[in-house]
């Protein structure tokens, strides 16, 4: 098998099943979104504006007697992370993430989750404040759901805000394979400051080394991924606005890392997470947020027109099938030993005496084929050429009017960086 210090040094130096009547869930009080719509969703009779979910979609649910019901299955899937990387994940009704769930703070909730795997799992609802037999804690609040069978949760809901769901049960491969979720709830008292667009967003990274095809669950730190909803940079739908209305970006982190996210052209209110939306006095604004591990925050901020970037800091979470335990070539001249290693393995190149940014363009031009479900290091184009970026990073797209694809920002006149041949000699040096 090809291990990640073999593949980077050989490329490049750098690198309720049946019980559960479908028709139940399938017709009747329920909504579902699928991927970036442009037009934003307008309100539901119940008064809230419903989440975006980026790449993914929004499960339905069935209102019997005055409660909401919900069906989740936990189970294998197929899941890609874009072109060129698909694995054997787990996750929840053939995704992962799983579908968002969305309810109403004052609802009462029934969720069923049907086990599909061949080992037991557990539903934990990740920041919810509920009866102690609903926390989803095998073996501690209740039994293991074992494969093939299905449990019901039943509760009220007593708050509002961001939240997630995962097992608890074998948590470390459960969580690596991809089951996870988000779970907002919106408040029963109209906001002030209405959003107009809502987007969800879940953080996760994963250990799918070159050439492999399930994700490592015994890995602490040398992800090869970071993911949005699953998704790598240039997979990852961008987020669309219209000028001046009022974004929300809601992330939880289930991942094994600290974020940093950024958000390039404008300075963000802070404004909720875990604890629902916070009083504005508690509001702060800044350009980077912090998203711990098992946290979730919200940001909110008045869309301004142009590409904006969006990610996370850490340079490496906005790469790709990233090789950690490799010498450092930049300044160091490979000629010599190049042509001796292509004696042995024709098509070896050398890179990264004068840093990374070539990866993409060799990539491209199907010079340095790497392993077998593997994605480039470096990916994704923009209207000015190579964007060498990867993983945790998409792009927040605004307009004055959105009518159909954004397609690339149309830049006024001379708002655009350009080349110059001169440098006036008076500048201070």
């Amino acid at each position: 098998m090809v291990n990640r210090r073999h593949f980077i040094l050989g490329s490049a130096a750098g690198l309720v099943a049946g019980a559960l009547p479908a028709q139940a869930f399938a017709a009747g009080n329920r909504h579902e979104t699928t991927h970036t719509p442009l037009t934003a969703p307008g309100r539901t009779d119940q008064g809230y504006r419903p989440v975006i979910t980026p790449n993914g979609r929004t499960l339905g649910y069935r209102l019997r007697d005055g409660v909401k019901e919900f069906h989740l299955i936990a189970e294998e899937i197929e899941h890609s992370f874009g072109d060129g990387t698909t694995i054997k994940a787990w996750g929840y009704n053939g995704s992962t993430p799983g579908p968002t769930l969305e309810a109403v703070e004052g609802d009462r909730v029934r969720i069923y989750v049907t086990n599909r795997l061949k080992e037991p799992t557990s539903v934990h609802w990740h920041g919810l404040i509920l009866p102690n037999g609903m926390d989803g804690v095998a073996g501690l609040t209740q039994p293991s759901i074992p494969p093939g069978k299905t449990f019901v949760y039943e509760f009220p809901l007593v708050q509002h805000g961001t939240h997630m769901y995962h097992p608890h049960a074998d948590e470390m491969v459960q969580m690596a394979m991809g089951m996870m979720g988000m779970f907002i709830i919106h408040p029963r008292e109209p906001e002030a400051n209405p959003v107009d667009r809502d987007y969800a967003i879940m953080l996760h990274n994963w250990a799918i080394h070159p050439g492999t095809y399930r994700p490592d669950p015994s890995i602490m730190q040398d992800f090869d991924l970071w993911t949005m909803n699953s998704k790598v940079f240039p997979f990852i739908d961008s987020l669309v606005a219209q000028t001046g209305e009022r974004v929300r970006i809601r992330m939880g982190n289930l991942s094994m890392w600290n974020h940093p996210m950024h958000v390039h052209g404008v300075k963000f209110w802070v404004t909720g997470g875990d604890g629902g939306r916070w009083p504005q006095g508690q509001w702060r604004t800044e350009a980077t947020e912090i998203v711990g591990v098992g946290q979730a925050r919200d940001i909110e901020f008045i869309a301004k027109p142009g590409d904006w970037a969006f990610h996370c800091h850490m340079a490496h979470h906005t790469m790709n099938a990233m090789g950690h335990d490799i010498p450092n070539t930049l300044g160091v001249n490979q000629n010599e030993v190049e042509q001796r290693i292509q004696a042995l393995v024709p098509g070896y190149m050398a890179m990264g005496e004068h840093g990374m940014g070539e990866h993409q363009t060799h990539v491209d031009a199907g010079h340095m084929p790497g392993p077998e479900n593997t994605l480039a290091m470096m990916m994704g184009k923009g209207q000015f050429g190579n964007m060498e970026m990867g993983g945790m990073f998409t792009v927040i797209k605004v307009r004055d009017q959105l009518d159909g694809d954004p397609g690339w920002y149309q830049h006024p006149t001379g708002t655009v960086a350009r080349e110059t041949d001169r440098v006036p000699n008076d500048l201070p040096k």
